[in-house]
């Protein structure tokens, strides 16, 4: 053998001998990592660690010691509490990471993932068994997936009028159930030198989920509404069947009646502003839901405080209350431990559990044996959510690429409505908004 060839052996040695080491190098990290994995999901004690997404930060308090209640009961499973947010969690389907179990808002954001079959189904679970079946509209309207029970409400928050029943009884006031009797009502606390309705425009947020979808809401049928509008897709504008314009014009000119009836500072006042001002004995009603009680309570504990639907036509029967899901819960496909979740999941719907997060937060429990809520500041509300006489908020079933809140804002503060439904009906008909083609019950999950 040459030098030169001798060199070059020498070399080829040298290489292979670095890419054993690498290779080593690798093989000891990917055990590494693999045993972080196999860790992670295990308790220190041997338990399976359930990751628990839980969305609503004002409960966190309650949950936190909720979970640690179901952590001592048992030895199998240990929960882990994540509030790192919806965005975390949105990302974490991204990288295969999901959480076992959510309790999360149920809205367009949850809905991606129950339309793209990401979502284990939980029919057959004692919990869904307990379902009132008539909110399952409320969740259909976001989307389904074929085959599957992709989420259960856990949680329905109703939202109304909220009134000082001390000004109302001091001025003689029976609460409105028509349109007629809301305007004499403003007329006789305008007379006595009484701001009838606190109003804060600034935060474009309080009057969409108030007065756009309160309005709207009193008038309109608005699951049926959004499902012929789907049905319509691009077919959206003055001569179709249904269309913004047409349906919405006649609410929004009334709240902009209403409207003569509030705070003459309502557009530079926020969310905020309101609590302290209603708290303050500033007006005698507000248009806002029932998590606005526990800020008025930190000015005035004591405050009488009622609820009742905005009336917007002359018959009581059209009465009704805006709900939404506030929470539902949902375990992954991909979830580690499933199993460890449905165990988990079935824990927080026994009655005593569900009840008293209910209680805690002025919801009503979607389940069929839930006791009734007694809380006397929600109490208008209970016959109509127990009749089923409810909508789901328009403001929240369009999509967020159409800056409603902003639109329905303008028009408080001054803009032509018809104006601003013109550019809803175009907005819509270049988004052609609609649930997402049908799949089939064997399609594999988008992961």
């Amino acid at each position: 053998m040459s030098a030169t060839e001798g060199a070059m052996v020498l070399e080829v040695w040298r290489r292979s001998g670095r890419v054993r080491r690498a290779r080593r190098a690798v093989a000891s990290v990917l055990v590494v990592l693999t045993s972080g994995v196999l860790l992670a999901a295990c308790a220190g004690d041997g338990r399976d660690e359930v990751r628990f997404a839980f969305s609503k930060r004002e409960a966190i308090g309650f949950m936190t010691e909720l979970v640690d209640e179901y952590n001592a009961s048992q030895d199998d499973v240990r929960v882990v509490l994540d509030t790192s947010g919806v965005d975390v969690v949105s990302a974490s389907f991204v990288r295969g990471n999901p959480p076992d179990i959510a309790l999360a808002n149920y809205n367009m954001e949850s809905a991606r993932f129950v339309q793209r079959g990401a979502l284990s189904d939980l029919s057959d679970t004692d919990a869904a068994d307990r379902i009132r079946p008539d909110l399952q509209p409320l969740m259909d309207q976001y989307g389904s997936y074929p085959g599957r029970t992709s989420a259960l409400p856990y949680s329905v928050m109703a939202a109304s009028v909220i009134y000082n029943e001390q000004i109302f009884a001091e001025q003689g006031i029976e609460v409105p159930q028509t349109w007629d009797e809301l305007i004499a009502a403003c007329e006789t606390l305008q007379a006595a030198g009484i701001t009838p309705i606190y109003a804060t425009f600034k935060d474009d947020w309080t009057v969409a989920q108030g007065w756009f979808d309160y309005a709207v809401g009193g008038q309109v049928d608005v699951l049926e509404f959004f499902d012929r509008l789907a049905e319509q897709g691009t077919d959206v504008g003055p001569d179709s069947a249904v269309s913004f314009q047409k349906d919405f014009s006649g609410p929004l000119e009334q709240a902009t009646e209403l409207a003569q009836y509030v705070n003459p500072d309502a557009a530079s006042r926020g969310y905020g502003d309101g609590n302290l001002a209603f708290a303050q004995g500033e007006a005698a009603m507000y248009l806002q839901g029932p998590w606005a009680f526990s800020e008025i309570a930190k000015t005035a504990p004591d405050l009488p405080l009622g609820t009742f639907p905005l009336p917007m036509t002359d018959d009581p029967d059209d009465l009704a209350v805006r709900v939404n899901v506030d929470l539902a819960a949902w375990i992954p496909v991909e979830a580690r431990h499933p199993e460890a979740a449905r165990d988990f999941l079935e824990h927080l719907y026994q009655p005593e559990v569900i009840e008293a997060y209910n209680a805690s937060q002025l919801g009503f429990a979607p389940t069929t044996d839930a006791a009734p809520v007694d809380d006397p500041r929600v109490a208008g509300m209970v016959p109509y959510y127990e009749e089923n006489r409810v909508y789901q908020g328009p403001s929240v079933l369009v999509p967020r690429t159409i800056p409603v809140n902003n639109y329905a804002q303008a028009v408080l503060l001054g803009q032509d409505s018809a104006a601003m439904l013109r550019t809803l009906d175009a907005d819509w008909a270049r988004l052609a908004f609609r649930q997402p083609a049908p799949v089939t019950e064997t399609k594999e999950s988008t992961r």
